[in-house]
């Protein structure tokens, strides 16, 4: 049984600073930010789930089905994520790319300690909570300034960010895969390459302070299993279950912002319109309808939005929102398996992208356009895209971060290479300041 107790707060985000700060003693941590975006269909502002009491590790192999008996069995909230790779073990598929993050598949923990932010309150629940463990946490949490760095280690040198994909190569690969475009094999394809930095020291948590200060994300993640951690400045959802009804918002279109308003309006009304990027983004939109169909009661998968254009800090993005009904009987972890891995981040036809994907890319993805979220005890669920995101093993001292796009038969290989390193500037500056 958890143990529950509500506190108002004067100031939700010093609060919410002085919380991250206190997680980092843990060894499992997630947290998600909406960072206010109204638009983003969250139940809480914030959550912070710290301190495993059970968990579950696995790798790709029959991942959905232990996933499916640790969600029914705890019955509990659970937080974890769910990596690419696990593709393989939804479809006949392989990751043999080079992987020196080396993240367990998929993890998720049932947590000790939960706090869930919302309008100026906070809602902590404990499980076997002992005599004044709220409020000796709290008191730590306000004045706990000794817990600040304790197990972070600090920047040393200049980073030095490498490219595991050069220019030439890049188009090269790109060449290829619209020469499948132009054969049949697919439609589109999304396609990621990496940029990395080895033997290098951050501190996680001042990393992932900046990145979201920079972007204020509506999924914003900071995420701790051990010596690797999450730090992401997403702005996609990959799926929500609320009650009976599956809420699905993929991403496809990126433009730049002006710091100018005329020309910022200009841009953002170029991509509105922009025939390219618009076809990108419906293609998903059907992919995610039969995605959704598998599990959805007939004729209720709808499109709520499409291609409507939303402004973030760095980008404007183009998004569609897509929804559907389910049967009260239907788990949970079925729906995300049907759905797994998501479309805007594969391609389609799915499989077929996946497989040129999988040929054509030189790093394994691992968490990268997988998945961050929860599980609530009631079975409603909430998951992330984990784009814009850095990543860190603190023990190999790598860091990580990739970026890709989607190819189509429209595609300029040249275009499609500065958009990714549009989308990679927020990682970069991060890193290199």
């Amino acid at each position: 049984m958890r143990t529950t107790q509500t506190h108002s707060l004067d100031n939700t985000n010093q609060f919410k600073d002085q919380l991250l700060i206190w997680s980092q003693q843990f060894d499992d941590v997630v947290w998600l930010d909406s960072n206010n975006y109204e638009q983003n269909h969250s139940n809480y502002e914030a959550i912070l789930a710290v301190d495993a009491f059970t968990s579950i590790q696995t790798k790709f192999e029959g991942s959905f089905e232990r996933l499916k008996e640790y969600q029914t069995n705890v019955n509990d909230w659970i937080f974890g994520y769910l990596t690419y790779d696990l593709k393989n073990d939804v479809e006949p598929l392989k990751s043999n790319n080079f992987d020196s993050l080396e993240f367990p598949d998929l993890y998720f923990f049932q947590p000790k300690k939960l706090f869930l932010l919302k309008d100026n309150q906070v809602e902590i629940q404990y499980l076997n909570c002992v005599d004044d463990e709220f409020e000796e946490d709290l008191k730590n949490i306000q004045h706990g300034e000794a817990l600040q760095r304790n197990n972070l280690s600090t920047k040393e040198d200049q980073i030095k960010i490498k490219l595991r994909i050069h220019k030439d190569a890049y188009f090269e690969k790109v060449n290829k895969m619209l020469a499948h475009i132009h054969r049949g094999d697919i439609y589109e394809a999304n396609f990621c390459q990496e940029f990395y930095a080895e033997n290098t020291s951050i501190d996680p948590l001042e990393t992932y302070l900046k990145l979201n200060n920079i972007s204020k994300p509506p999924f914003a993640t900071f995420l701790k299993y051990g010596d690797k951690y999450l730090m992401s400045a997403s702005p996609e959802r990959y799926l929500k279950k609320e009650g009976d009804t599956i809420i699905s918002q993929p991403i496809k279109g990126t433009a730049k912002r002006s710091k100018n308003k005329l020309e910022d309006d200009r841009l953002k009304k170029a991509l509105s319109q922009d025939t390219k990027e618009r076809s990108e983004n419906i293609m998903i939109v059907d992919l995610v309808r039969n995605d959704l169909s598998k599990t959805a009661k007939k004729g209720s998968v709808k499109v709520e939005e499409l291609t409507k254009v939303y402004t973030f800090d760095q980008v404007h993005q183009m998004i569609s929102t897509i929804t559907s009904k389910i049967e009260e009987t239907t788990h949970p972890v079925d729906i995300i398996k049907s759905t797994f891995p998501m479309g805007s981040m594969t391609g389609a036809p799915k499989i077929s992208a996946m497989k040129i994907i999988e040929d054509l890319e030189t790093t394994k993805r691992g968490l990268y356009s997988g998945s961050v979220g929860y599980f609530s005890p009631t079975g409603n669920f909430d998951f992330n895209v984990v784009i814009r995101s850095i990543l860190y093993n603190q023990t190999k001292k790598y860091v990580s971060y990739s970026v890709g796009g989607a190819i189509t038969a429209k595609s300029d290989p040249l275009k499609e290479y500065e958009e990714c390193l549009l989308k990679a500037k927020a990682m970069r500056t991060v890193l290199e300041s």
